[in-house]
């Protein structure tokens, strides 16, 4: 009998309307389009701008999308997962309402937060779910409001994040397609350079943590990136050589979107040429829990039934890894 993997077998995406270009940021804060495009990469971001919408409207859009292109009875989803850093609210799950909206009247579901890696654990959690042979159709979603916890007088966070939201669908296969191997990390001495200080159980919000913008995303940015530039490349490097994989054998890189040179120096580990390396971060910024699935979508056509692909993160927390996948179907 054929071993059951998790495949992907759709994918879809939605993004904001609204553009927020470098030119843009130059009126809000103290920076220039060059020194953002040289350090990050980044050229604009999209903004949801829709008062009272959250994350769940992101998730909903793009799962509609997906729903919308496959042709999907949604009543055949068994479960929802949605990745994310930024939930509608506390305690209710954000991936439980989206579940209700979009019509999956039978499927469970939750939130998972594992800030920029969250999309990858989440193809993790369902590829294990789909391989037990429980369930037949999960619906991952990653979508992040990322605007709604930033601080647009702080030119080192407000310039690097967008929002977005991408979603696939992994389906059972017999046929070697899908997940062949994970290799995921933590590491949580890592929280105090990528944080939220307040809200949360230690620090309740009150009026002063609001009055000291204790709320908004705190980043040491060059502590983060030295820690991902050396751990994103080494899970990839690892992944290629635990599966006997040369830089031939590896068809894309699908890479969270952090940071044009981290990308760079993940690719250049792996010892790839640029025509396989994904990369749409000059127009979304980082999406944290979307960038992954917005790069499927941004090259589906390009995907061939049976190309390699090594999935690379880093997040806050620290938590990072990469997966192989062997991509399933031709667009």
């Amino acid at each position: 009998m054929a071993k059951t993997t998790a495949a992907i077998t759709a994918v879809g995406a939605y993004l904001p309307d609204f553009v927020l270009t470098n030119q843009l940021l130059e009126t809000m804060v103290d920076t220039t389009d060059e020194w953002i495009t040289t350090r990050t990469g980044i050229k604009e971001r999209r903004i949801l701008k829709e008062e009272g919408k959250g994350s769940s409207f992101l998730a909903i859009k793009a799962a509609e999308d997906l729903i919308q292109k496959r042709g999907l009875d949604v009543t055949e989803i068994d479960m929802v997962l949605v990745a994310t850093a930024t939930p509608d609210m506390p305690v209710a799950a954000t991936a439980a309402y989206v579940a209700s909206e979009i019509g999956a009247v039978n499927a469970f579901s939750y939130d998972l937060q594992a800030a920029c890696s969250s999309f990858l654990y989440g193809m993790s959690t369902a590829a294990s779910y789909i391989e037990s042979g429980k369930y037949k159709k999960i619906l991952l979603i990653g979508a992040d409001k990322m605007s709604s916890i930033l601080d647009y007088t702080d030119r080192t966070t407000c310039i690097i994040f967008g929002d977005a939201a991408g979603a696939v669908l992994f389906e059972p296969d017999e046929e070697g397609f899908g997940l062949q191997d994970e290799y995921l990390r933590t590491d949580g001495s890592g929280r105090q350079f990528l944080k939220i200080d307040a809200g949360g159980s230690i620090l309740p919000a009150s009026a002063e943590t609001v009055k000291n913008k204790q709320h908004f995303v705190f980043q040491d940015g060059k502590s983060v990136f030295k820690f991902a530039v050396s751990n994103m490349a080494d899970v990839a490097a690892k992944i290629m050589e635990r599966n006997q994989l040369s830089h031939k054998d590896v068809d894309w890189l699908v890479p969270h979107q952090a940071n044009r040179r981290i990308i760079d120096a993940t690719a250049k580990r792996m010892g790839l040429e640029d025509s396989k390396v994904m990369m749409n971060i000059h127009r979304y910024g980082n999406t944290t829990s979307a960038t992954l699935p917005l790069l499927l979508y941004d090259y589906q056509k390009q995907l061939k039934r049976g190309d390699n692909l090594i999935f690379a993160a880093f997040g806050g927390g620290f938590t990072w890894g990469a997966i192989y996948l062997k991509w399933a179907y031709n667009s």
